[in-house]
């Protein structure tokens, strides 16, 4: 089988990935209309000044949320830190000096802060950061569903074991995606 020499197949892969496991009926695209009614602009501005700065951070945005989405859903646990209880998922072997973006969550999160403290997820905003870095590269749009809760753990050993190889060619992501549970 060939290797996916294309990053636009690979690009594709990660989108297609995203919209099949972004449903659940709990969630809503309106959530944070009448809790934090910016937010999403907040968001937004961040991502497009990121990505203006650096092309690249659009693409590490898009990285960043597939991997957090492949091993426990979306939940942002791989933005979580080692600690005594928590062997972390940025420690795990596909992880470990490759995921980059941290630093733009973080700073959406402090803006968001400011304004509404203690209601926007990082789970949230990583899943919209990543839709916003695809059009802010000339890619589509879609519905993101918003609602999701930040883990409050990681598993380091779900990331080594349940992210696909960069070696992986497009019929074994193709299996991978189909595996995955639709996790919201």
């Amino acid at each position: 089988m060939a290797k996916i020499t294309s990053s636009k197949t690979s690009w594709l892969l990660l989108v297609l990935c995203t919209l099949v496991a972004n449903s659940s009926a709990q969630l809503s695209s309106s959530f944070y209309k009448q809790s934090c009614p910016g937010a999403l602009s907040i968001i937004k501005n961040a991502v497009v000044a990121a990505v203006n700065q650096e092309a690249h951070m659009g693409a590490s945005l898009l990285c960043l949320h597939f991997h957090d989405c492949f091993v426990q859903g979306y939940d942002e646990s791989v933005h979580l830190d080692s600690t005594s209880t928590i062997a972390s998922e940025k420690d795990a072997f596909p992880n470990m000096n490759s995921l980059r973006g941290f630093e733009v969550i973080d700073d959406i999160k402090s803006q968001l802060e400011n304004v509404c403290p203690q209601t926007v997820s990082c789970a949230d905003i990583l899943t919209v950061a990543a839709c916003d870095s695809v059009v802010a590269l000339g890619g589509a749009d879609w519905p993101v569903l918003l609602g999701r809760r930040d883990s409050l753990t990681a598993s380091q050993s779900a990331a080594n074991s349940d992210l696909p190889s960069p070696d992986s060619d497009l019929s074994n992501l193709i299996c991978f995606c189909q595996k995955k549970p639709k996790h919201h």
